[in-house]
């Protein structure tokens, strides 16, 4: 809290100073003005999670292995070493093993400030794992398994351990319309909107986020 309130008094010498730091880290992320217009954060806000981002790292660019240390902080109850492996490569959208300033922030923004079709969109980019296009029964079992592991025994402790598989069955015999075998984005976001249970199943990944 303290830290917006100390923003939201700061002088334009503040903002020149953040646009001295964002030229001065290895990674030069875009400048805040292009940032603002390519996401649905304002100026300030952007500025705020500049100076978290920089903080954890001071490089510019987060490589996998420190991705995982931030987000098992979160989960301390359970494993997010594997679903912080599928999250990062949805961040990194241009594949080059790291995740920018630019990559965390459009990914933030789709995530906590999109329409329902962006976050489908999002959802359907992490769970399709080789990015094939297509959504295989292997892949979504592989994200539901990373997700009761990092939500740990605790959050779940009567669940057996078949939960994960009988949750993807249930899924696909939803999505998969014409029976291929495999689901399509146009089959998960029809299947999405259509489906209550599996909305509310796709909250999920706001509160893991």
């Amino acid at each position: 809290m303290s830290s917006t309130h100390s923003l939201s008094c700061s002088s334009s010498t503040d903002s020149v100073e953040d646009e001295l730091e964002l030229s001065a880290v290895r990674h030069r992320p875009e400048g805040l003005d292009q940032l603002e217009a390519l996401t649905r954060f304002n100026r300030k806000e952007l500025q705020i999670l500049y100076r978290g981002f920089k903080n954890e790292c001071p490089s510019g660019v987060v490589n996998e292995d420190t991705f995982k240390d931030i987000y098992s902080q979160f989960f301390p109850q359970g494993d997010a070493s594997k679903y912080a492996h599928f999250l990062f490569n949805a961040f990194d959208t241009d594949k080059d093993g790291s995740v920018s300033f630019e990559d965390f922030v459009m990914g933030l923004s789709i995530l906590l400030r999109g329409s329902v079709q962006d976050k489908l969109n999002w959802a359907f980019n992490l769970y399709d794992i080789n990015k094939d296009g297509y959504i295989t029964k292997e892949e979504m079992l592989d994200i539901m398994k990373a997700i009761y592991d990092m939500m740990g025994k605790c959050t779940y402790p009567i669940l057996r351990e078949d939960a994960p598989r009988q949750h993807v069955e249930l899924f696909f015999q939803k999505m998969d319309k014409n029976k291929d075998g495999v689901v399509t984005i146009d089959e998960f976001i029809d299947c999405c909107q259509n489906d209550e249970n599996i909305m509310r199943s796709m909250q999920l990944f706001e509160n893991v986020i």
